[in-house]
């Protein structure tokens, strides 16, 4: 990690600077890269070799009355743009956060919360086509979240332009689709108070609501998603079920072909063990089914309306380095319906941090 002290620098910029000269704060940079080589079945997948490089920008200072603030600047793949987040942290009021699309607000942070040991069993190359939750937290957003009290903290989340992200100063953004403002609550509790036996459970629910936009008439209405469930750490071995929903909003007399459905709902769980301070395994399934008005699009046939995907992953540090594997299969993949549409991928990774 690369440390600069003492950088006079602010997420406000002239403003702040018009007021006074402003206090010097800390800049660090960190990073790392990531090379994987990856084989799937059922893909035509050419150079299976790939590499990202990370870096992610941190700058953090105070002000006078003792609240805190700080900036981080995401960088993916070869240094192209993710997403920036700027926190206050106001202390006994809580926090707020003004996020741009970094996934991190919202519902979107409840996508899949299973222990695992690297990624999500959805998330190893196999293009599953599930449908995850994601509320405003892939938008221009701000979020408020509570002090934790009694093991419970919660969290308003909300988005002016649904869909609209990386916005720069002095400039408005537009996504130019079927949706205006979105809401997203979340609550998540800790329910030990004091207990060492409950210490590792954590339960979480939150929901979110997409405004239709009637300046693009169409069919369609409101946008409903939700996500409920918990996990518990014991020891070395943490487990976790959730279930997510959503309806798409699209109505009877709307037409669908791609999805054929406009509710879907899933079920996740996993488990994760820690054989010792460096060695990680972990199982992970995600299941998604499509319900409510079904068109052509899988009939009637109740099977081609899941999707399953399973993972058995493990994980190996060595300071700096992780070797990472990820064995993985999926059925039925976006709906596909051919045998083609049944995958397995295995993956292994190597990370190195700096």
């Amino acid at each position: 990690m690369n440390k600069l002290t003492k950088v006079g620098c602010s997420a406000l910029c002239g403003s702040l600077a018009a007021i006074s000269a402003a206090n010097a704060g800390d800049l660090t940079v960190t990073g790392g890269a990531d090379m994987t080589f990856s084989s799937v079945s059922n893909q035509t997948t050419g150079n299976p070799i790939g590499m990202g490089s990370n870096y992610t920008i941190k700058g953090s200072s105070e002000l006078d009355n003792g609240w805190a603030y700080d900036l981080a600047i995401a960088h993916t793949n070869a240094g192209a743009y993710s997403a920036a987040t700027v926190n206050i942290d106001m202390l006994g009021l809580g926090k707020l956060t003004f996020d741009q699309g970094s996934s991190a607000n919202g519902i979107k942070a409840f996508d899949d919360k299973m222990p695992t040991a690297w990624e999500e069993s959805w998330g190893n190359g196999l293009s599953t086509g599930v449908r995850l939750v994601s509320g405003s937290g892939t938008s221009d957003n701000m979020m408020y979240s509570s002090p934790t009290l009694l093991g419970t903290t919660l969290t308003l989340t909300y988005a002016p332009e649904y869909g609209s992200t990386d916005t720069g100063d002095k400039s408005v953004g537009y996504a130019g689709n079927n949706n205006t403002r979105s809401y997203d609550a979340t609550i998540n509790v800790n329910p030990s108070l004091g207990t060492e036996i409950l210490s590792g459970l954590n339960i979480f629910v939150g929901g979110s609501t997409i405004e239709f936009s009637e300046r693009n008439p169409s069919d369609n209405a409101d946008q409903y998603q939700a996500v409920a469930g918990f996990t518990y750490g014991l020891g070395p071995i943490e487990i976790g079920l959730q279930t997510n929903g959503e309806y798409t909003g699209i109505d009877d007399n709307g037409d669908d072909a791609t999805t054929g459905s406009n509710v879907y709902q899933a079920i996740a769980y996993g488990i994760a063990f820690n054989v010792n301070d460096d060695l990680s395994l972990s199982y992970n399934t995600y299941e998604e089914k499509k319900k409510g008005r079904i068109q052509s699009k899988g009939g009637t046939d109740e099977a081609l309306r899941f999707i399953n995907v399973t993972s058995w992953q493990a994980a190996y540090t060595m300071g700096g380095a992780s070797i990472r594997i990820a064995n993985s299969h999926v059925d039925n993949a976006a709906y596909g319906q051919t045998s083609a549409d049944d995958r397995d991928a295995t993956i292994v990774s190597l990370g190195l941090a700096f």
